[in-house]
C-alpha cells in the first residue's frame, strides 16, 4: 500500500516568514519604521481569539509592529465603521485585518468595503477581488489562504504547474474563488466543484490537484482520489473524540486524511497544513503593502 508523502505547512512557513523578516529589515532601513498591522476584533469568540492572537505573534516575529483593538460583542456597527475609518486615514497603519466571522448585527459585506483597498492583507475588498481576476498581481493583495495552496502544491510539484488539472472543492469567496483564479495564472485546466455538481466523486476523481475547502468534516473520501494526485486541505472542523475523554474533541480537515493518504502522492494535514500557511501569507502581504505605500516596490520578492 503507497501512503502519501505529507506537506509540512509549519516548515515551509517558516522558510516564508524567515525571507519576510529579512525583508523587513530592508524596509525599516529605507524607511525608518517597520511595517504596521492593525488587527480588529469585536467579540469573544474562542477561536477567533486565537486566530488574532497568532497573527499578532507572528507580526511582530517578523519584525512588524502590530496593533490590536478588541471590541466589546454588542459594539454597534457604526462604531466598527468609525474605528476602520480612522485605521484607513492613519498613514501610520499599512494594513487592516478584521476578523471575521462578525456578530449578527453587523453587515460584514458592507465592513470588508470600507476598508480601504491598498491596506486589505485579507484581499476581500471588491477592487482587490477583481485586481486578482484580471490578472493585476502587481496591484492587487491576494487572499492568503488561496496563495498558500499555490505555495504548497509548488513545494512538491515545482514551480510549473502548467496543464495540471486542479479540482476546487468549494465556491467560497474567501478560498474556492480566488484559488480558482490563482490556479488559471499558473496554466492549470480549473474545475470548481460543490454541492450541486453532479458525480462529484468521478469529478474529484480526475485530478491531480485537489484543494478541500467545503467546510464538512472528513466529507471526502481516499476512494475519490487518483493515484498520486496532490490534495491541500483547507478544512478545519472540530469533531468529538472521545476516544481521548468525555467531552473531548479533536480537528480535523475535509478529507478523510486516513483513507486519502492510501491513494494520494502528497497531502497536507490538518492542522499544521495549510494554516500556518495563511498566517505566513498575510504578513507578505502586510509587507507588501507597506512597500507600496511608501514607495519602495523594489522590495518585494515573490514567495
Amino acid at each position: 500500500m503507497t501512503v502519501a508523502k505529507t506537506i509540512d505547512g509549519k516548515i515551509i512557513a517558516a522558510c516564508v516568514t524567515d525571507n519576510i523578516a529579512t525583508q523587513t529589515e530592508d524596509y525599516i532601513h529605507e524607511t525608518g519604521t517597520p511595517p504596521c498591522l492593525a488587527v480588529v476584533l469585536v467579540g469573544e469568540d474562542p477561536a477567533s481569539a486565537v486566530y488574532v492572537r497568532n497573527k499578532g505573534r507572528a507580526a511582530e516575529k517578523v519584525g512588524f509592529k502590530s496593533i490590536q483593538h478588541t471590541l466589546p460583542v454588542d459594539t454597534t456597527e457604526s462604531d466598527l465603521i468609525a474605528l476602520i475609518t480612522t485605521l484607513n486615514d492613519d498613514p501610520a497603519v499599512n494594513g487592516i485585518l478584521v476578523q471575521l466571522p462578525l456578530p449578527a448585527h453587523i453587515d460584514a459585506t458592507k465592513v470588508i468595503e470600507l476598508i480601504a483597498p491598498e491596506k486589505d492583507v485579507d484581499g476581500f475588498h471588491p477592487i482587490n477581488v477583481g485586481r486578482l481576476g484580471a490578472g493585476d498581481f502587481d496591484k492587487a493583495l491576494i487572499p492568503c489562504t488561496p496563495a498558500g495552496c499555490i505555495i504548497l502544491a509548488k513545494s512538491v510539484l515545482g514551480e510549473n504547474l502548467s496543464g495540471l488539472h486542479t479540482v476546487i472543492i468549494g465556491r467560497s469567496n474567501i478560498v474556492g474563488k480566488p484559488a480558482a483564479q490563482l490556479f488559471l495564472a499558473e496554466n492549470c485546466t480549473v474545475t470548481i466543484a460543490h454541492s450541486r455538481t453532479r458525480d462529484i466523486e468521478d469529478v474529484v476523481r480526475r485530478a491531480d490537484i485537489v484543494i478541500a475547502a467545503v467546510g464538512r468534516a472528513e466529507i471526502i473520501k481516499g476512494a475519490w482520489i487518483k493515484p498520486g494526485a496532490t490534495v491541500i486541505d483547507v478544512g478545519i472542523n472540530r469533531i468529538a473524540a472521545p476516544e481521548k475523554g468525555e467531552g473531548k474533541t479533536r480537528l480535523v480537515g475535509d478529507v478523510d486524511f486516513a483513507s486519502a493518504a492510501t491513494a494520494a502522492g502528497f497531502i497536507t494535514p490538518v492542522p499544521g497544513g495549510v494554516g500556518p500557511m495563511t498566517i505566513a501569507l498575510l504578513m507578505a502581504n502586510t509587507l507588501a503593502a507597506a512597500c507600496r505605500q511608501k514607495g519602495v516596490p523594489h522590495l518585494i520578492k515573490s514567495f
